[in-house]
């Protein structure tokens, strides 16, 4: 495991308790990440409901992406509880959509629980992971996301984390609010 991996990273302290993220493997998670997919909430905007084998198809895409994306879970006190996808979001169809810059990081996220979601979790962790990102990898100029406009919850969940609203933009299947967090305004907001 070399020091710049999402899996050496290491945990995080937060105010709703120990975070750490932990790479996905289909064997162990597939079951819950199809439970997570089926959540009508979810299912609105990742459109990855159905059997399993849609899921696993996402996500062995990501596995296999030669570490451009690396999926995750996010773990609160030993209960997994949300997914993640970390990616160079300069070396992703992403970067035809915005002035991508060399080794920007993008973030996908999902709450899994609805117990989860609407009580500030998302923007805690959303924070968590970008810092995260920005202390162990120290090339990456910012971080990016590019929620579904329509999800009004994970964009005002990005605000709250410290990104700005940048841009709005027509990705594949979406309208999307481009969110950054830049590294020179980290410690500003």
């Amino acid at each position: 495991m070399t020091p710049g991996t999402v899996a050496a990273w290491g945990p995080a302290h937060t105010s709703a308790g120990l975070f750490r993220l932990v790479p996905v493997r289909l064997e162990r998670d597939l079951a819950l990440l199809v439970r997570w997919m089926n959540d009508p909430a979810v299912a609105a905007f990742w459109e990855l409901s159905g059997p399993p084998a849609r899921t696993a198809d996402h996500v062995r895409a990501q596995l296999t992406g030669e570490g451009r994306s690396v999926p995750c879970l996010g773990v609160l006190d030993g209960t997994p509880m949300s997914y993640w996808e970390i990616y160079r979001a300069d070396l992703d169809p992403l970067a035809r959509h915005y002035p991508a810059r060399p080794l920007d990081t993008g973030l996908h996220v999902l709450i899994g629980a609805p117990g989860d979601r609407g009580r500030g979790l998302g923007s805690l962790l959303i924070r968590t992971v970008a810092d995260l990102a920005l202390d162990h990898r120290p090339r990456t100029p910012r971080v990016v996301a590019e929620p579904d406009l329509r999800n009004t919850a994970s964009v005002a969940a990005f605000l709250t984390a410290g990104f700005r609203f940048s841009a709005e933009t027509d990705l594949p299947g979406k309208r999307a609010a481009l969110m950054i967090r830049d590294r020179s305004l980290r410690r500003l907001l």
